[in-house]
């Protein structure tokens, strides 16, 4: 498939856990031969114990989190010359819905003082892609994928993020931003979906906001 021309170099592609959003990163960079930076959840030490018992673990994997999504944010600034986009599939700025949900109050308030001190200089997506789920289809995903950190997860910890997500992202206004019903699609299986979200995403020209609702298929 030729890949069309357009202004759009760096996307970040971003959704709650099982949404997909890593294997869409994935498969869009295979697609345009771009750059991937996946977000390294597997090297934090405090995720699976934050799994079994949150309230213990939140503001160490917290703390983890943001200073390793920093530190890889900063390696963005580096020239590539062998890749026309560059693909992720995490925006920065969404550390920010995990801590207001999962933070006590005097936890959020040294997060937020670590956080104003480092989040200069963050490099800007040309686009972020939200992909937005049901619950049912999220925790669908999650038992799928079967993930042992997983195991312990929440339908009602996902609803709660999924509700974090969605506030965040429909007052998002750093970049121009899409959001696609994800619920009812299968651009993993379906190539038809995957040409059509591809198609999407590329196109030039872009409103602040817009929305794509893809037509479900049978």
């Amino acid at each position: 498939m030729q890949v069309p021309r357009s202004e759009i170099r760096h996307i970040a592609i971003e959704g709650v856990i099982g949404a997909g959003k890593t294997t869409l990163a994935q498969m869009l960079s295979e697609r345009l031969g771009a750059r991937l930076v996946l977000e390294r959840f597997e090297e934090n030490p405090f995720l699976p114990k934050f799994y079994e018992d949150p309230e213990h673990y939140a503001f160490q994997t917290q703390i983890f989190f943001l200073l390793s999504r920093y530190k890889q944010q900063q390696e963005l600034f580096q020239a590539d010359l062998f890749h026309d986009f560059l693909i992720s599939d995490y925006i920065f700025e969404k550390d920010k819905i995990f801590a207001y949900l999962t933070l006590a109050d005097e936890e959020l308030k040294l997060y937020e003082t670590l956080l104003s001190a480092i989040e200069r200089n963050i490099p800007t997506p040309d686009l972020v892609v939200y992909l937005q789920c049901s619950t049912e289809r999220l925790m669908g995903n999650i038992r799928m994928r079967a993930r042992k950190m997983e195991e312990k997860m929440s339908e009602d910890y996902i609803r709660d993020l999924n509700e974090a997500y969605n506030y965040f992202f429909f007052r998002y206004k750093a970049t121009p931003l899409l959001i696609v019903k994800a619920t009812d699609i299968d651009f993993v299986n379906k190539k038809d979906d995957f040409d059509d979200l591809v198609d999407q995403i590329l196109r030039p020209n872009k409103a602040p906001v817009e929305y794509y609702n893809p037509v479900r298929r049978k």
